[in-house]
């Protein structure tokens, strides 16, 4: 099969809720982590595993601050950065769907641009465009039950193949929780249209997800060193610069 270029999907948008009050004036993407805004470096990662077009997703509220820093994406090694807004805060698959026109029936590769990775993505990028079928997921794993109840883990079988994703479990069926790192098929856009809004009135990444573990469809890579998800909350945010200002990220 010959490989196909992805392109990339960024999802900066949001209400920010957990990290309030810092998030009262800006979006929280835009928040400082190290040297630079937090976006910066989900843009960078992206760009150093293999991406050249990007479209980022953001509210109505901060898109232009957006603009004003990422620009058309050249000082990222970017051929180019497009834009769309996500009218209301409604879920991370309804913001997936705004990508529809952008991905022009092409597989894609979708990151959560809170989530900040101590390694290369490189890899996972480089395998899914060889055989663009299905899913591909990015995992990581946490050692402390206590914060997997807070994420969407995998329930691994005994064959090392991925029969659920559970949000939120009281009891975490296995130590890898599923990061915002996410490689699609082209048909990814059908999916979220038959999607029903969850009891919080979204539609749900996670959804996408499991109807790719009952199609059989799902492959996963687990990340090697650190990963943290900076708007988790106010603890994880700081701990995450802390992790980046001392080690770094987006490393080989």
């Amino acid at each position: 099969m010959t490989a196909t270029t992805l392109r990339g999907v960024l999802l900066a948008g949001g209400t920010g809720s957990r990290l309030d009050p810092l998030t009262k004036i800006t979006n929280k993407h835009l928040l400082p982590i190290g040297d630079r805004p937090m976006v910066s470096w989900a843009v960078e990662a992206l760009a150093k595993a293999g991406i050249a077009e990007l479209m980022v997703v953001t509210g109505a509220d901060h898109i232009d601050d957006f603009v004003r820093l990422l620009g058309d994406g050249k000082e990222y090694g970017l051929s180019s950065i497009s834009y769309a807004v996500q009218a209301n805060a409604g879920g991370i698959a309804e913001a997936l769907g705004l990508a529809e026109g952008f991905a022009q029936r092409e597989p894609i590769v979708v990151m959560l641009a809170d989530n900040l990775c101590e390694r290369s993505l490189r890899a996972t990028v480089q395998a899914f465009e060889e055989a663009p079928i299905g899913a591909r997921l990015v995992l990581s794993k946490v050692a402390q039950d206590e914060h997997l109840r807070h994420l969407g883990v995998a329930e691994i079988n005994a064959e090392g193949i991925i029969t659920a994703i559970i949000e939120k479990p009281a009891v975490p069926p296995s130590p890898f929780a599923v990061t915002g790192i996410y490689c699609y098929e082209a048909s990814v856009f059908d999916v979220v249209k038959t999607l029903k809004p969850s009891d919080r009135g979204e539609l749900e990444i996670t959804d996408v997800n499991n109807h790719y573990v009952t199609a059989g469809q799902l492959t996963y890579d687990i990340l090697e060193g650190f990963w943290g998800d900076a708007g988790e909350s106010i603890e994880a945010y700081y701990a995450v610069n802390d992790f980046v200002r001392q080690e770094g990220v987006n490393k080989p």
